[in-house]
């Protein structure tokens, strides 16, 4: 096995399902991978499970409560200078509307149509056993 070197960060990832959509938040051009899409979430705090990651991360990106409905297999891409382990989980909204507070662009999509978008990498696996999952 080759040799895994630069950080190793842990991150939740949210599948927002509303009325056979799914949600799809394209990154900001400030952040790393820009305008590429993502399922939205963050990094897990040292200490914090990640269910409460991320509620936490939803809100603060996008100022909605998220209920979480359940897990899906975790999934780990190395990038050159980083790897990310995603945990990802499906869910649906409260009430609210999202507002991309720090992403570029928010886009409710079919799940036939989820793949039309340009994804981080890291996010593909997931796409992929959710979609799998769906059909």
């Amino acid at each position: 096995m080759p040799k895994v070197t630069g950080q190793h960060i842990h991150v939740t990832c949210a599948i927002i399902e509303r009325d056979e959509l799914v949600l799809a938040a394209q990154r900001s051009d400030t952040m790393s991978l820009p305008l590429k899409w993502e399922f939205p979430g963050g990094k897990i705090r040292q200490g914090e499970s990640p269910e409460a990651c991320l509620i936490r991360e939803i809100d603060e990106e996008m100022g909605v409560k998220v209920v979480i409905a359940g897990p899906l297999k975790p999934s780990t891409h190395r990038y050159p200078s980083v790897t990310v382990t995603l945990y990802p989980f499906i869910c649906y909204l409260r009430k609210e509307e999202p507002v991309p507070l720090e992403h570029a662009a928010l886009q409710w999509l079919p799940l036939d149509q989820l793949h039309t978008l340009d994804w981080a990498e890291a996010d593909m696996p997931v796409l992929a056993e959710y979609c799998r999952l769906r059909r």
